[in-house]
């Protein structure tokens, strides 16, 4: 699989002597882009070599997990159950863009309370299930497991063997744990948490081989699918000055942070920066309903 890398040619980098590219992993497929297309594809081999015909999985109201495992499964013939996290949704999901694209392709939904949506890796949560919905094939939530991260780890190939960063956005922390594993020993991988905090040290280090990486922290905005004007307005600016499209929660984070290193001289003059474009482009439809409530600028589609 060919996945092109974009050169990004702006002022910024030229004026520091950097070069950034851009992996379009949200160019492999036109649903299931991205980093969800590499956390699926050994599972659902898996799931097909074990006999299973559900899968099960949990996210949020505008996961990105929740919209690619719905179409994949209707891809490949699964039938598909998705545990939303909070009940507000009940009887209106038809107004979120999110689940109403994975219910277009098949997926159950059954909404829980957060209260026992918490309780989704404990044995008692996942028996009842089973007694509700039969067998299935569990996908955990954001999909990470041992599968997906082997999955993840066929992003970057020989090909990019040139570069000295690899940069990619982090949720569950398994995207950056197959690009870690397949790094080479004079590349340095940087992971931009989505989420407050460095809390996923240890799941990184659950699947990792060696510890040529490290986790930059300043760049969450605030936490998990918080924005700002300030974030709207770069990857608005971003699409018009390159083409490349990036989504408020991972992308768009990943990207300013990368850019405010460069400011701060961060990479030294001659570096190569590969930055992972891990997909999740159906999820700006959903931000720019929130967005519109609040009255803030809305995300260029």
């Amino acid at each position: 699989m060919n996945i092109p890398n974009q050169h990004i040619d702006v002022p910024l980098f030229r004026e520091k002597g950097v070069t950034l590219h851009i992996k379009r992993e949200d160019t492999i497929h036109p649903q299931i882009s991205g980093n969800k297309y590499r956390k699926l594809k050994y599972n659902l081999l898996e799931a097909q070599k074990l006999g299973h015909h559900t899968l099960l999985t949990f996210g949020g109201a505008f996961s990105n997990h929740i919209a690619a495992v719905a179409c994949a499964g209707h891809e490949q013939g699964f039938k598909t159950i998705g545990v939303i996290r909070g009940e507000e949704l009940q009887d209106k999901w038809q107004d979120n863009p999110t689940l109403s694209l994975a219910h277009d392709h098949g997926m159950q939904f059954h909404f829980v309370s957060r209260s026992d949506y918490r309780q989704k890796s404990e044995a008692g949560f996942l028996r009842i299930l089973k007694e509700e919905f039969g067998d299935f094939y569990l996908l955990p939530e954001g999909g990470t497991n041992a599968l997906a991260v082997k999955g993840c780890e066929e992003i970057v190939t020989e090909a990019d063997s040139n570069f000295d960063y690899i940069c990619s956005s982090v949720g569950t922390g398994g995207t950056l744990a197959g690009l870690i594993n397949s790094a080479k020993p004079h590349q340095t991988v940087l992971g931009f948490p989505a989420l407050k905090g460095d809390f996923l040290k240890q799941d990184i280090h659950t699947f990792v081989r060696n510890d040529q990486w490290k986790l930059m922290t300043d760049f969450h905005f605030g936490g998990y699918a918080k924005v700002s004007e300030e974030l709207i307005h770069f990857i608005n600016t971003f699409k018009e000055e390159t083409g490349v499209p990036l989504d408020p929660i991972y992308t768009g984070k990943l990207l300013f942070g990368i850019f405010e290193l460069a400011k701060q001289d961060f990479f030294p003059k001659g570096t190569q920066i590969l930055a992972i474009h891990t997909g999740g482009l159906q999820g700006i439809a959903g931000m720019n309903t929130v967005l519109k409530k609040k009255n803030l600028p809305l995300l260029d589609i």
